[in-house]
């Protein structure tokens, strides 16, 4: 359903990288992630038929930069590599309050007043989207050394950016947190995964209720970046032949979340932070 004043099109989410570093750089790097992106927000959208490069080309002239002087930190945007209709994009806010605040002034705002028609016209559906914060104090994305592609640029990104989302049938406990962390993690990424970031379902009410947010959910949401799709088939061929994995954490895993798990394969466009 579209939005007849300000519509979900503003522009993508988080902050994002992680790395081998020292440990005094990255816990620097989790004060900034910390510091600049307390809530998330990952939107889905589902464009018309022939409309998803349209919508990408408007969003990456208009709605990026207007976001971020509004104060919204615009992180990712991705075409889903599974349906040519999707578009998916990430962005980040200080705290819900700040929320509030930026997203107001980038709706009442002359770019957003002039260009929604034309955003709105791509659209079909703009509802999926998902409020979430840092799993983890310093699990959130860092962008410190990311540098976003001029206005106009078209060249391709590159890499390839996998979302995992794990859905629960209670609030996410500190429990399934610390696991991942420990357990689940360290294996995923000595298979080839490069985690960037792990969330889960902010539950604060909506301060801004004209754009709608997926509520009464419980999720947990990972993301992992690699060179290409090729690297990911790798990933999860090495994954597979982990004993650990396949004789006793998949099903352990598995075995708890309410549903199978949506998994996202997204490829950056021109002007995306991520990976």
């Amino acid at each position: 359903m579209k939005l007849s004043q300000p519509s979900t099109l503003m522009a993508a989410a988080l902050l994002g990288s992680l790395g081998a570093v020292s440990s005094g750089v990255a816990a620097t790097n989790a004060v900034i992630a910390e510091e600049c992106c307390q809530v998330i927000e990952l939107r889905q959208y589902v464009t018309y038929p022939g409309k998803r490069d349209a919508l990408i080309s408007l969003f990456e002239t208009r709605f990026i930069d207007t976001q971020e002087e509004a104060g919204i930190r615009v992180l990712a945007q991705f075409r889903d590599l599974n349906d040519p209709y999707h578009f998916t994009w990430l962005r980040g806010f200080g705290n819900m309050e700040a929320r509030k605040q930026a997203l107001a002034d980038f709706y009442s705002g002359q770019t957003w007043q002039t260009y929604r028609n034309d955003a709105n016209a791509t659209l079909y559906d703009n509802d999926d989207v998902l409020l979430l914060r840092p799993a983890s104090p310093g699990s959130g994305f860092v962008t410190a050394t990311r540098t976003r592609a001029a206005v106009g640029n078209t060249a391709p990104r590159g890499g390839l950016v996998v979302a995992t989302i794990y859905h629960f049938p209670q609030e996410v406990t500190a429990d399934f947190i610390s696991k991942f962390n420990h357990q689940l993690m360290p294996m995923f990424e000595r298979h080839g995964a490069h985690v960037m970031g792990r969330f889960v379902t902010e539950k604060s009410p909506n301060t801004f209720e004209r754009l709608p947010v997926r509520e009464n959910v419980n999720v947990f949401v990972w993301f992992a970046s690699y060179s290409d799709k090729a690297a990911y088939d790798h990933y999860l061929a090495s994954l597979a032949q982990d004993a650990l994995w396949r004789d006793r954490a998949f099903a352990d895993l598995y075995k708890s979340l309410q549903r199978w798990p949506e998994i996202l394969m997204l490829e950056p466009t021109s002007r995306s932070l991520l990976p």
